[in-house]
């Protein structure tokens, strides 16, 4: 039987901004029904790595594959770009981020800014996408916010609308940036309800998190990144509980002081 693919495969991954260097060689695999999180210091190249995936940056060496198709460049160095437009739009659509700040279209009620996108991306009937939305959204506990606009909603709500309007895509994967760092603790707890219901789901995600126990919780495999570089990763109860590095060891007593 034939192995699929992963669903996200980084290879040897550099990524500069001018004369520095904020990924120096990173290697990450995500198989479907994975839930990686990225930990570290900040600075450490986890957001920028995120970013990478879904080509929201462009990185200047090293492979990007989704599904095993690898991203076709063009040019070199820091002039390297994704050359297959239809590739690039392949791949975000199929790679849902959900942002620290939340992203929504202000001037759009919570259903429309789940709507928006499967209709106009990908081409689905108004009154199905509508469906589909409001089903979301119940599932993930506002449904009754439907025709409010995000001025209207606490930031935790905010944040759940973000996740509904990934899922509307019907993602291979989701992206996450820090997605409880703006939001006080009770607010974080709504939305790390709804990611563990996902990962329980046997959603594929790659999470960059200051939440250790979120990490802790939710992941099936942890990446500690450090000045660029993978310095660890491993199964969740190991990395936490018994980790080899002594930058590692530092990290973990730092933050959980």
């Amino acid at each position: 039987m034939t192995t699929a693919a992963p669903v996200i495969e980084i290879k040897n991954l550099h990524k500069a901004y001018g004369a520095l260097e904020v990924l120096k060689g990173v290697d990450i695999s995500a198989a479907r029904g994975d839930v990686i999180s990225l930990i570290g210091s900040s600075g450490s190249g986890k957001s920028t790595l995120l970013r990478c995936c879904n080509l929201l940056e462009d990185s200047q060496q090293g492979d990007i594959l989704f599904e095993g198709e690898a991203v076709k460049w063009a040019g070199t160095g820091l002039g390297r770009r994704p050359s297959d437009k239809k590739q690039v739009l392949k791949m975000r659509t199929n790679l849902s981020m959900v942002f620290q700040q939340f992203n929504l279209w202000s001037h759009l009620t919570i259903l429309q800014n789940v709507m928006e996108a499967p209709v106009q991306v990908l081409g689905r009937d108004k009154r199905e996408a509508e469906d589909t939305a409001r089903a979301l959204l119940d599932k993930v506990g506002i449904g009754d916010k439907c025709e409010r606009y995000p001025a209207e909603l606490s930031g935790g709500q905010q944040q759940r609308a973000a996740i509904a309007r990934g899922l509307a895509m019907e993602p291979k994967a989701l992206l996450f940036d820090e997605p409880t760092s703006a939001l006080d603790p009770e607010l974080e707890q709504e939305v790390i309800k709804v990611i563990r219901g996902l990962a329980d789901e046997g959603r594929t995600m790659i999470i960059v998190t200051h939440d250790m126990a979120m990490a802790r919780d939710v992941s099936n495999h942890v990446v500690f990144l450090h000045q660029g570089l993978i310095e660890e990763e491993g199964d969740p109860a190991t990395l936490f509980g018994a980790p080899n590095s002594e930058r590692l060891q530092q990290f973990l007593s730092a933050v959980s002081a």
